[in-house]
Protein backbone atom coordinates (compact mmCIF):
# COMPACT_ATOMS: atom_id res chain seq x y z
CA UNK A 1 0.00 0.00 0.00
CA UNK A 2 2.67 2.57 0.77
CA UNK A 3 4.37 1.59 -2.43
CA UNK A 4 1.24 1.99 -4.21
CA UNK A 5 1.15 5.98 -3.25
CA UNK A 6 4.77 6.53 -3.62
CA UNK A 7 3.66 5.49 -6.91
CA UNK A 8 1.06 7.22 -7.52
CA UNK A 9 2.55 10.46 -6.18
CA UNK A 10 5.33 10.23 -8.25
CA UNK A 11 3.56 9.01 -11.22
CA UNK A 12 1.19 13.06 -11.09
CA UNK A 13 4.69 14.69 -10.51
CA UNK A 14 6.24 12.74 -14.17
CA UNK A 15 2.66 13.33 -15.80
CA UNK A 16 3.27 17.32 -15.09
CA UNK A 17 7.27 17.14 -16.16
CA UNK A 18 6.24 15.70 -19.87
CA UNK A 19 6.02 18.41 -22.26
CA UNK A 20 4.26 17.89 -25.96
CA UNK A 21 6.53 20.59 -27.65
CA UNK A 22 9.76 22.62 -27.21
CA UNK A 23 9.74 26.48 -27.18
CA UNK A 24 12.07 28.15 -29.32
CA UNK A 25 15.55 29.00 -28.11
CA UNK A 26 15.79 32.77 -28.41
CA UNK A 27 19.25 34.58 -29.70
CA UNK A 28 21.84 36.20 -27.48
CA UNK A 29 22.17 39.61 -26.69
CA UNK A 30 24.86 39.81 -29.64
CA UNK A 31 22.45 39.91 -32.27
CA UNK A 32 21.73 42.68 -31.61
CA UNK A 33 24.99 43.89 -33.16
CA UNK A 34 24.41 42.19 -36.40
CA UNK A 35 21.44 44.54 -37.03
CA UNK A 36 24.43 47.51 -36.33
CA UNK A 37 25.97 45.97 -39.43
CA UNK A 38 29.12 47.22 -38.29
CA UNK A 39 30.78 46.07 -41.90
CA UNK A 40 28.38 48.21 -43.94
CA UNK A 41 29.05 51.17 -42.38
CA UNK A 42 33.29 50.37 -42.81
CA UNK A 43 32.80 50.73 -46.54
CA UNK A 44 32.58 54.80 -45.71
CA UNK A 45 36.07 54.21 -44.78
CA UNK A 46 35.52 56.78 -41.63
CA UNK A 47 36.10 55.60 -38.37
CA UNK A 48 34.33 58.15 -36.82
CA UNK A 49 30.90 57.28 -37.92
CA UNK A 50 31.19 53.78 -37.10
CA UNK A 51 32.83 55.08 -33.71
CA UNK A 52 29.37 56.76 -33.51
CA UNK A 53 27.55 53.31 -34.51
CA UNK A 54 28.70 51.99 -31.66
CA UNK A 55 27.72 54.46 -29.66
CA UNK A 56 24.35 54.04 -30.91
CA UNK A 57 24.12 50.61 -30.25
CA UNK A 58 25.47 50.96 -26.78
CA UNK A 59 23.55 54.22 -25.46
CA UNK A 60 20.29 54.47 -27.62
CA UNK A 61 17.01 54.34 -25.26
CA UNK A 62 14.92 53.73 -28.42
CA UNK A 63 17.05 50.95 -29.40
CA UNK A 64 17.00 49.74 -25.50
CA UNK A 65 13.41 50.29 -25.45
CA UNK A 66 13.10 48.03 -28.52
CA UNK A 67 15.02 45.30 -27.52
CA UNK A 68 13.17 45.19 -23.91
CA UNK A 69 10.25 44.61 -26.24
CA UNK A 70 11.59 41.67 -27.97
CA UNK A 71 12.74 39.94 -24.55
CA UNK A 72 9.24 40.69 -23.44
CA UNK A 73 7.87 38.83 -26.68
CA UNK A 74 9.82 35.34 -25.76
CA UNK A 75 8.29 35.68 -22.30
CA UNK A 76 5.18 35.59 -23.92
CA UNK A 77 6.18 32.71 -25.85
CA UNK A 78 7.02 30.71 -22.94
CA UNK A 79 3.91 31.41 -21.38
CA UNK A 80 1.66 30.43 -23.78
CA UNK A 81 3.87 27.18 -23.96
CA UNK A 82 3.33 26.44 -20.47
CA UNK A 83 -0.48 26.55 -20.79
CA UNK A 84 0.55 23.04 -22.95
CA UNK A 85 1.75 21.75 -19.74
CA UNK A 86 -0.14 19.85 -16.90
CA UNK A 87 -0.73 21.75 -14.11
CA UNK A 88 0.34 20.50 -10.51
CA UNK A 89 -0.21 22.56 -7.64
CA UNK A 90 -0.74 21.86 -3.77
CA UNK A 91 -4.00 23.29 -1.98
CA UNK A 92 -3.94 21.71 1.33
CA UNK A 93 -6.35 22.71 3.97
CA UNK A 94 -6.52 22.34 7.64
CA UNK A 95 -9.98 24.06 8.91
CA UNK A 96 -12.61 22.70 12.26
CA UNK A 97 -16.13 21.39 12.01
CA UNK A 98 -18.46 22.26 14.24
CA UNK A 99 -22.01 20.94 13.24
CA UNK A 100 -24.46 22.32 15.74
CA UNK A 101 -27.38 20.47 14.31
CA UNK A 102 -28.47 16.69 14.96
CA UNK A 103 -27.69 14.68 11.13
CA UNK A 104 -29.74 11.92 10.16
CA UNK A 105 -29.46 9.02 7.91
CA UNK A 106 -31.75 6.92 8.10
CA UNK A 107 -32.10 5.21 11.38
CA UNK A 108 -28.27 6.68 11.64
CA UNK A 109 -28.11 9.76 13.95
CA UNK A 110 -24.94 11.97 14.67
CA UNK A 111 -25.16 13.96 17.09
CA UNK A 112 -23.70 17.84 17.44
CA UNK A 113 -20.03 17.41 17.28
CA UNK A 114 -17.00 18.96 16.41
CA UNK A 115 -12.92 18.06 14.59
CA UNK A 116 -10.47 19.48 13.08
CA UNK A 117 -9.75 18.04 9.56
CA UNK A 118 -6.01 17.77 7.94
CA UNK A 119 -6.38 17.77 3.92
CA UNK A 120 -2.70 17.71 2.17
CA UNK A 121 -3.67 16.77 -1.48
CA UNK A 122 -1.68 17.13 -4.51
CA UNK A 123 -3.69 18.26 -7.43
CA UNK A 124 -3.01 17.81 -11.39
CA UNK A 125 -4.61 18.96 -14.28
CA UNK A 126 -3.93 18.56 -17.75
CA UNK A 127 -6.27 19.08 -20.92
CA UNK A 128 -5.34 16.35 -23.58
CA UNK A 129 -4.08 18.41 -26.75
CA UNK A 130 -6.08 16.07 -29.30
CA UNK A 131 -6.93 18.85 -31.85
CA UNK A 132 -3.54 20.38 -31.38
CA UNK A 133 -5.49 23.79 -30.51
CA UNK A 134 -3.16 24.37 -27.68
CA UNK A 135 -0.08 23.96 -30.05
CA UNK A 136 -1.86 26.02 -32.48
CA UNK A 137 -2.06 28.74 -30.05
CA UNK A 138 1.66 28.97 -28.66
CA UNK A 139 2.64 29.10 -32.69
CA UNK A 140 0.89 31.82 -32.92
CA UNK A 141 2.41 33.49 -29.80
CA UNK A 142 5.15 32.14 -32.00
CA UNK A 143 4.99 34.12 -34.56
CA UNK A 144 3.45 37.47 -32.69
CA UNK A 145 7.07 37.39 -31.09
CA UNK A 146 9.07 37.15 -34.85
CA UNK A 147 6.88 40.43 -35.76
CA UNK A 148 8.45 42.15 -32.10
CA UNK A 149 11.77 41.05 -33.42
CA UNK A 150 11.58 42.18 -37.11
CA UNK A 151 10.65 45.75 -35.46
CA UNK A 152 13.53 45.49 -33.26
CA UNK A 153 15.60 44.56 -36.27
CA UNK A 154 13.81 47.66 -38.03
CA UNK A 155 14.22 49.87 -35.03
CA UNK A 156 18.04 49.38 -35.22
CA UNK A 157 18.19 50.12 -39.28
CA UNK A 158 16.25 52.76 -39.54
CA UNK A 159 18.28 54.42 -36.26
CA UNK A 160 21.68 53.82 -37.50
CA UNK A 161 20.87 54.83 -41.20
CA UNK A 162 19.45 58.18 -39.52
CA UNK A 163 22.42 58.90 -37.26
CA UNK A 164 25.07 58.65 -40.55
CA UNK A 165 22.52 60.83 -42.54
CA UNK A 166 22.68 63.48 -39.40
CA UNK A 167 26.60 62.92 -39.39
CA UNK A 168 27.24 63.68 -43.12
CA UNK A 169 24.80 66.51 -43.38
CA UNK A 170 26.67 67.86 -40.09
CA UNK A 171 29.84 67.90 -42.05
CA UNK A 172 28.02 68.95 -45.02
CA UNK A 173 27.35 71.93 -42.95
CA UNK A 174 31.06 72.63 -41.58
CA UNK A 175 31.72 72.85 -45.18
CA UNK A 176 29.03 75.19 -46.47
CA UNK A 177 30.24 77.53 -43.13
CA UNK A 178 33.34 77.76 -44.30
CA UNK A 179 32.84 78.27 -47.75
CA UNK A 180 29.65 80.92 -46.60
CA UNK A 181 32.17 82.64 -44.47
CA UNK A 182 34.26 83.30 -47.57
CA UNK A 183 31.66 84.34 -49.67
CA UNK A 184 30.46 86.70 -46.89
CA UNK A 185 33.92 88.18 -46.75
CA UNK A 186 33.91 88.39 -50.25
CA UNK A 187 31.11 90.49 -50.13
CA UNK A 188 32.12 93.02 -48.06
CA UNK A 189 35.45 93.34 -49.59
CA UNK A 190 33.46 93.57 -53.01
CA UNK A 191 30.87 96.18 -51.11
CA UNK A 192 33.81 98.64 -49.82
CA UNK A 193 34.78 98.69 -53.40
CA UNK A 194 32.15 99.76 -54.91
CA UNK A 195 31.54 102.48 -51.82
CA UNK A 196 34.82 103.92 -52.89
CA UNK A 197 33.51 103.91 -57.04
CA UNK A 198 30.67 105.57 -55.46
CA UNK A 199 32.47 108.56 -53.65
CA UNK A 200 34.76 109.13 -56.84
CA UNK A 201 31.50 108.81 -59.10
CA UNK A 202 32.21 105.81 -61.00
CA UNK A 203 29.29 103.96 -60.46
CA UNK A 204 25.58 104.86 -59.28
CA UNK A 205 23.70 104.75 -55.85
CA UNK A 206 21.92 101.01 -57.18
CA UNK A 207 25.40 99.64 -57.51
CA UNK A 208 26.19 99.96 -54.26
CA UNK A 209 22.72 99.21 -52.81
CA UNK A 210 22.65 96.12 -54.60
CA UNK A 211 26.16 94.86 -53.41
CA UNK A 212 24.87 95.99 -49.87
CA UNK A 213 22.03 93.86 -50.54
CA UNK A 214 24.02 90.47 -51.66
CA UNK A 215 26.23 91.25 -48.13
CA UNK A 216 22.83 90.81 -46.59
CA UNK A 217 21.74 87.88 -48.21
CA UNK A 218 24.93 85.58 -47.76
CA UNK A 219 24.66 86.39 -43.81
CA UNK A 220 21.30 85.82 -43.63
CA UNK A 221 22.62 82.25 -45.59
CA UNK A 222 25.12 81.87 -42.88
CA UNK A 223 23.29 82.19 -39.73
CA UNK A 224 20.65 79.95 -41.59
CA UNK A 225 23.87 77.28 -41.79
CA UNK A 226 24.52 77.82 -37.84
CA UNK A 227 21.01 76.94 -36.88
CA UNK A 228 20.99 74.23 -38.96
CA UNK A 229 24.13 73.00 -37.79
CA UNK A 230 22.96 73.49 -34.38
CA UNK A 231 19.66 71.64 -34.87
CA UNK A 232 21.46 68.86 -36.48
CA UNK A 233 23.86 68.41 -33.87
CA UNK A 234 21.26 68.47 -31.03
CA UNK A 235 19.51 65.83 -32.95
CA UNK A 236 22.40 63.89 -33.09
CA UNK A 237 23.75 63.93 -29.61
CA UNK A 238 19.56 62.38 -28.87
CA UNK A 239 20.15 59.55 -31.13
CA UNK A 240 23.51 58.62 -29.33
CA UNK A 241 21.53 58.90 -26.15
CA UNK A 242 24.15 61.32 -24.74
CA UNK A 243 23.24 64.60 -22.47
CA UNK A 244 26.82 65.53 -21.37
CA UNK A 245 28.34 65.13 -24.92
CA UNK A 246 30.21 68.38 -25.68
CA UNK A 247 31.81 67.29 -29.06
CA UNK A 248 30.98 64.96 -31.90
CA UNK A 249 34.19 63.88 -33.77
CA UNK A 250 33.77 64.06 -37.47
CA UNK A 251 36.05 63.94 -40.49
CA UNK A 252 36.23 66.86 -42.81
CA UNK A 253 34.51 67.16 -46.06
CA UNK A 254 37.54 66.81 -48.05
CA UNK A 255 37.56 63.36 -46.32
CA UNK A 256 34.43 61.79 -47.54
CA UNK A 257 34.95 58.76 -49.87
CA UNK A 258 32.24 57.82 -52.36
CA UNK A 259 31.09 54.06 -52.19
CA UNK A 260 30.03 52.48 -55.20
CA UNK A 261 26.21 51.57 -56.12
CA UNK A 262 25.46 48.71 -58.85
CA UNK A 263 23.83 49.41 -61.80
CA UNK A 264 20.86 46.63 -61.24
CA UNK A 265 19.44 45.72 -58.07
CA UNK A 266 17.48 42.41 -58.64
CA UNK A 267 13.48 42.87 -57.00
CA UNK A 268 14.42 39.66 -54.96
CA UNK A 269 16.74 42.01 -52.99
CA UNK A 270 13.45 43.09 -50.98
CA UNK A 271 12.93 39.72 -49.37
CA UNK A 272 15.32 41.32 -46.44
CA UNK A 273 12.95 44.08 -45.42
CA UNK A 274 11.97 43.80 -42.03
CA UNK A 275 8.66 45.22 -43.05
CA UNK A 276 7.74 42.08 -45.57
CA UNK A 277 8.92 39.67 -43.34
CA UNK A 278 6.66 41.12 -41.03
CA UNK A 279 3.61 40.79 -43.47
CA UNK A 280 4.21 37.07 -43.64
CA UNK A 281 4.79 36.50 -40.50
CA UNK A 282 1.42 37.97 -39.61
CA UNK A 283 -0.59 36.06 -42.52
CA UNK A 284 0.94 32.78 -40.81
CA UNK A 285 0.30 33.76 -37.27
CA UNK A 286 -3.46 34.55 -38.58
CA UNK A 287 -3.07 31.11 -40.32
CA UNK A 288 -3.04 29.80 -36.71
CA UNK A 289 -5.51 31.78 -35.35
CA UNK A 290 -8.15 30.86 -37.94
CA UNK A 291 -6.82 27.08 -37.39
CA UNK A 292 -7.83 27.71 -33.45
CA UNK A 293 -11.29 29.04 -34.20
CA UNK A 294 -12.46 26.39 -36.20
CA UNK A 295 -11.00 23.52 -33.23
CA UNK A 296 -12.69 25.49 -30.37
CA UNK A 297 -15.82 23.60 -31.43
CA UNK A 298 -14.54 20.83 -31.02
CA UNK A 299 -15.00 18.28 -27.43
CA UNK A 300 -12.07 18.85 -24.63
CA UNK A 301 -10.92 16.37 -22.71
CA UNK A 302 -9.34 17.29 -19.18
CA UNK A 303 -7.24 14.08 -17.36
CA UNK A 304 -7.35 15.44 -13.41
CA UNK A 305 -6.09 13.63 -10.41
CA UNK A 306 -5.74 14.12 -6.99
CA UNK A 307 -3.23 12.55 -4.43
CA UNK A 308 -2.71 13.18 -0.72
CA UNK A 309 -3.38 12.22 2.77
CA UNK A 310 -6.69 13.54 4.85
CA UNK A 311 -7.31 13.47 9.05
CA UNK A 312 -9.36 14.21 11.08
CA UNK A 313 -8.07 15.47 14.62
CA UNK A 314 -5.04 14.15 15.47
CA UNK A 315 -2.25 15.23 13.21
CA UNK A 316 0.13 12.99 14.00
CA UNK A 317 -1.86 10.18 12.32
CA UNK A 318 -1.26 12.16 9.13
CA UNK A 319 0.72 9.86 7.56
CA UNK A 320 -1.27 6.74 8.38
CA UNK A 321 -2.29 4.26 5.64
CA UNK A 322 -5.93 4.70 6.36
CA UNK A 323 -5.60 8.05 5.78
CA UNK A 324 -4.51 8.53 1.90
CA UNK A 325 -6.48 9.25 -0.89
CA UNK A 326 -6.80 9.59 -4.46
CA UNK A 327 -8.51 9.78 -7.36
CA UNK A 328 -8.20 10.45 -10.76
CA UNK A 329 -10.21 10.66 -14.09
CA UNK A 330 -10.65 12.09 -17.16
CA UNK A 331 -13.10 14.89 -17.76
CA UNK A 332 -14.91 15.44 -21.01
CA UNK A 333 -16.38 19.18 -22.40
CA UNK A 334 -17.85 20.43 -25.50
CA UNK A 335 -19.46 24.13 -25.79
CA UNK A 336 -23.24 23.19 -26.79
CA UNK A 337 -24.33 27.24 -26.55
CA UNK A 338 -22.47 30.47 -27.15
CA UNK A 339 -24.93 32.58 -28.75
CA UNK A 340 -22.82 32.42 -31.91
CA UNK A 341 -19.84 33.67 -30.02
CA UNK A 342 -17.37 31.03 -31.42
CA UNK A 343 -18.70 30.77 -35.36
CA UNK A 344 -18.29 35.07 -35.16
CA UNK A 345 -14.51 34.70 -33.79
CA UNK A 346 -14.06 32.48 -36.71
CA UNK A 347 -15.18 34.21 -39.47
CA UNK A 348 -13.42 37.48 -37.85
CA UNK A 349 -10.42 35.73 -38.17
CA UNK A 350 -10.96 34.65 -41.49
CA UNK A 351 -11.52 37.62 -42.81
CA UNK A 352 -8.75 39.23 -40.96
CA UNK A 353 -6.50 36.40 -42.94
CA UNK A 354 -8.28 37.88 -45.95
CA UNK A 355 -6.57 41.59 -45.15
CA UNK A 356 -3.38 40.29 -43.74
CA UNK A 357 -3.00 38.71 -47.28
CA UNK A 358 -4.06 42.30 -49.18
CA UNK A 359 -1.69 43.71 -46.34
CA UNK A 360 1.31 41.51 -47.82
CA UNK A 361 0.69 42.82 -51.45
CA UNK A 362 0.77 46.04 -50.23
CA UNK A 363 4.11 45.83 -48.77
CA UNK A 364 5.45 44.34 -51.53
CA UNK A 365 4.38 46.81 -54.12
CA UNK A 366 5.59 49.58 -51.76
CA UNK A 367 8.82 47.67 -51.36
CA UNK A 368 9.63 47.23 -55.07
CA UNK A 369 8.99 51.07 -55.47
CA UNK A 370 10.76 52.29 -52.59
CA UNK A 371 13.85 49.97 -53.62
CA UNK A 372 13.77 51.51 -57.74
CA UNK A 373 12.99 55.30 -56.22
CA UNK A 374 16.34 54.68 -54.19
CA UNK A 375 18.05 52.85 -56.85
CA UNK A 376 17.27 55.74 -59.37
CA UNK A 377 17.62 58.71 -56.87
CA UNK A 378 20.94 57.28 -55.70
CA UNK A 379 22.27 56.91 -59.96
CA UNK A 380 20.51 60.90 -60.52
CA UNK A 381 22.29 62.18 -57.47
CA UNK A 382 25.41 60.53 -58.68
CA UNK A 383 25.33 62.42 -61.74
CA UNK A 384 24.36 65.91 -60.18
CA UNK A 385 27.20 65.16 -58.36
CA UNK A 386 29.85 64.80 -61.50
CA UNK A 387 28.14 67.75 -62.99
CA UNK A 388 28.96 70.02 -59.89
CA UNK A 389 32.43 69.05 -60.06
CA UNK A 390 32.58 69.55 -63.73
CA UNK A 391 31.07 72.99 -63.45
CA UNK A 392 33.59 73.78 -60.56
CA UNK A 393 36.62 73.35 -63.09
CA UNK A 394 35.24 75.71 -65.34
CA UNK A 395 34.85 78.21 -62.71
CA UNK A 396 38.40 77.49 -61.63
CA UNK A 397 39.78 77.99 -65.40
CA UNK A 398 37.65 80.94 -65.64
CA UNK A 399 38.99 82.34 -61.87
CA UNK A 400 42.58 81.74 -63.29
CA UNK A 401 42.00 83.47 -66.36
CA UNK A 402 40.62 86.16 -64.42
CA UNK A 403 43.89 86.36 -62.08
CA UNK A 404 46.02 85.97 -65.30
CA UNK A 405 44.13 89.22 -66.61
CA UNK A 406 44.35 91.12 -63.35
CA UNK A 407 48.17 90.12 -63.62
CA UNK A 408 48.45 92.26 -66.78
CA UNK A 409 46.36 95.03 -65.82
CA UNK A 410 43.34 94.27 -68.27
CA UNK A 411 40.65 93.39 -65.31
CA UNK A 412 39.96 95.52 -61.79
CA UNK A 413 40.35 93.60 -58.65
CA UNK A 414 36.78 94.23 -58.34
CA UNK A 415 35.65 91.86 -61.44
CA UNK A 416 38.39 89.51 -60.05
CA UNK A 417 36.79 89.41 -56.75
CA UNK A 418 33.24 88.80 -58.47
CA UNK A 419 34.93 86.11 -60.13
CA UNK A 420 36.41 84.49 -56.90
CA UNK A 421 32.62 85.04 -55.86
CA UNK A 422 31.35 82.80 -58.43
CA UNK A 423 34.11 79.91 -57.32
CA UNK A 424 32.91 80.20 -54.45
CA UNK A 425 29.09 79.54 -55.30
CA UNK A 426 29.33 76.83 -57.50
CA UNK A 427 31.46 74.93 -54.55
CA UNK A 428 28.17 74.94 -52.89
CA UNK A 429 26.65 72.58 -55.47
CA UNK A 430 29.64 70.26 -54.94
CA UNK A 431 28.95 69.93 -51.49
CA UNK A 432 25.77 69.35 -51.18
CA UNK A 433 25.31 67.01 -54.06
CA UNK A 434 28.16 65.01 -52.44
CA UNK A 435 26.46 64.97 -49.76
CA UNK A 436 23.10 64.19 -51.24
CA UNK A 437 24.66 61.23 -53.03
CA UNK A 438 25.98 59.82 -49.58
CA UNK A 439 22.45 60.17 -48.35
CA UNK A 440 20.83 58.53 -51.42
CA UNK A 441 23.43 55.70 -50.47
CA UNK A 442 21.75 54.71 -47.30
CA UNK A 443 18.55 55.20 -48.22
CA UNK A 444 19.40 52.31 -50.71
CA UNK A 445 20.37 50.27 -47.95
CA UNK A 446 17.20 51.10 -46.08
CA UNK A 447 15.51 50.22 -48.83
CA UNK A 448 17.10 46.51 -49.38
CA UNK A 449 16.27 45.97 -45.37
CA UNK A 450 19.81 46.61 -44.08
CA UNK A 451 22.00 44.34 -46.06
CA UNK A 452 24.78 45.40 -48.33
CA UNK A 453 23.09 45.93 -52.00
CA UNK A 454 26.54 45.93 -54.26
CA UNK A 455 26.25 41.60 -52.27
CA UNK A 456 23.31 40.99 -53.60
CA UNK A 457 23.13 38.77 -57.03
CA UNK A 458 21.64 40.75 -60.15
CA UNK A 459 20.85 37.33 -61.48
CA UNK A 460 17.78 36.42 -62.93
CA UNK A 461 16.19 40.33 -62.40
CA UNK A 462 12.46 40.15 -62.56
CA UNK A 463 12.34 44.06 -61.76
CA UNK A 464 15.10 46.47 -61.90
CA UNK A 465 15.94 49.93 -63.21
Amino acid sequence: MKNFKLMLIALLILLCSLSTGYAKETPKDDYRLTYVNIDWWKQYNDENLVNLMMKTYNNNQDLKIATIKSKQADQAVKEAFANELPYLGFSGNIGREMPSATTRFGNLVIPDYSQTRFLLPLTMTYEIDIWGENRLKTKSIEKQRDIIKQNERASYINLTSEVASNYFNLIKLDKLIKNQEKLVNLQRQITKMQEIKYKNGLCSTIEVMTEKQALTIFEEELNDYKNKQDTIYNQLLVLLGERNSKEITRNSFEQLSLPNIPENISADAISQRPDLIKAEDYIKKIGYDVRVARKSFLPKFTIYGQAGFNAYNNFSHLFDSHTFLANVGILPSIDLFTGGAKLAHLKFNKLEYEKATELYEKVLLTSIQELNDSLTTAKISKKNYDKAIERVGIEKEKFLLSEKSLNIGSKSQLEHLKSEESLILSERAEISNKINYLTSTINLYKAVGGVDYNKIKTDNIQENI
